[in-house]
């Protein structure tokens, strides 16, 4: 009798496939040593790698997120994470059509993202519809349609008998006004080389006639081409005698101050910035002081104190009132964001609130940089609030995890 050594593989029952969602999620690539233990935050943080073309993360390795649905101003959302993956689980279907579309947008596939929301609506009633057409309404909104979105508007108050969402458009990360008799131009957020538009808006301001506000009571920080940019505009601005008054610009300097480290050969751009701005504060002590460092830093001499200072706005002019709130404002599409200036202002605030009003997209890398900001304060016992993103972006703060490291409050509509 001849016996066989060799056995067959027992054959691999096929997996389900009810429940998969329609396109997977990018995977996101931790170091092995971030993955097992969070480590305390340093700057630099370690890369995300997020592969988006051939690596795809399995269908049956992700996690369920349970997302309740977003009825309430401050409903938050639950306990659920695709960094917590639970192999066992089958993802809901509504979750895995919302995943697609939000992995869909936050990759700047819009059309792709619309195509599959407007399939969907047929398949959804009651608070699941909602859902998808508060997607597509913020889709629309991106995008500029206005004319659709009306359009929408009408088949959705049809539908549930309840009121639609309105129309808003994004803001640019500056706006100008008039009041008191100066301009004002406004500085938002966390500007970086895709907002370089904004300064461009800046420029012929600063270069005619007129006075003019400049306030910096929302400005986080910027990159170094922006820095670059907007320390080369005051320099010539404050040449030319403009009348010019730098609003509540002081909370930036500190920041800016405390991060340009005597000795550290970098951000050259954001050295003169610095150095600027001290001109336009009259602050000469301070300048001299910091002109030192960048010499000794960059082996190069500084730039000079001037002692003719900046025409300022007449005493009679009133400064436009700055708002009371203290949160931090960002905007525009955050994409390839590390926000490196979040951590300095969140350690100095007792409530932080980062509003996201104003930010019309996020893409995969920025949001696992936030988390990584974030988890250090989460850990501290500091409950950092995120207000009002859009539903396409909270549904991928959820995707990601960024629902455990922050409170987020969603709007009604």
């Amino acid at each position: 009798m001849v016996f066989s050594f060799f056995k067959k593989a027992p054959q691999k029952m096929p997996e389900p496939t009810a429940a998969r969602p329609r396109m997977p999620l990018p995977e996101m690539k931790l170091k092995q040593e971030e993955a097992q233990t969070p480590a305390a935050l340093s700057d630099p943080l370690p890369d995300l790698d997020f592969v988006t073309d051939k690596a795809k993360v399995p269908p049956a390795a992700k996690a369920p997120l349970a997302l309740s649905a977003i009825d309430e101003f401050e409903a938050e959302f639950t306990e659920s994470s695709v960094m917590a993956i639970d192999v066992e689980q089958d993802v809901p279907p509504l979750q895995a059509d919302v995943e697609q579309v939000v992995v869909l947008f936050a990759n700047d596939q819009d059309a792709a993202a619309r195509s599959v929301l407007e399939s969907l609506l047929p398949a959804y009633s009651g608070s699941d519809g909602i859902r998808l057409w508060r997607l597509l309404f913020d889709l629309l909104q991106v995008q500029g349609e206005q004319a659709a979105f009306e359009k929408r508007s009408v088949e959705f108050a049809q539908n549930f008998e309840i009121s639609p969402p309105a129309w808003r458009s994004y803001d640019a990360p500056a706006k100008t006004a008039v009041a008191s008799g100066a301009q004002v131009f406004a500085l938002h957020g966390v500007l970086t080389e895709e907002h370089r538009s904004v300064l461009l808006e800046l420029g012929p301001l600063l270069g005619k006639g007129g006075a003019l506000h400049i306030d910096c009571s929302k400005l986080a920080g910027c990159d170094d081409h922006i820095a670059g940019m907007l320390a080369d505009m005051l320099i010539a601005a404050r040449r030319l005698g403009k009348q010019c008054q730098l609003l509540a610009a002081e909370g930036f300097i500190k920041r800016l101050d405390e991060r340009l480290q005597a000795g550290q050969p970098e951000r050259e751009a954001a050295w003169r910035l610095l150095l600027e701005l001290l001109q336009w504060q009259g602050t000469q002590a301070h300048f001299e002081e910091r002109a030192i460092d960048y010499a000794v830093t960059f082996e190069r001499s500084p730039p000079s104190w001037e002692n003719q200072p900046p025409r300022r706005v007449a005493a009679s002019e009133p400064a436009p009132e700055t708002p009371a709130d203290a949160a931090i404002y960002l905007v525009g599409a955050l994409r390839n964001q590390r926000f490196a200036e979040l951590q300095d202002i969140i350690d100095t605030e007792a409530q932080p609130v980062i509003d996201f009003s104003g930010v019309s997209r996020l893409d995969f890398y920025s949001a696992g940089q936030l988390v990584n900001r974030l988890s250090p304060f989460k850990a501290a016992g500091k409950e950092v609030v995120i207000r009002s993103p859009n539903h396409l972006v909270a549904e991928l703060m959820a995707v990601v995890g960024l629902n455990k490291q922050a409170r987020i409050i969603v709007p009604k509509s």
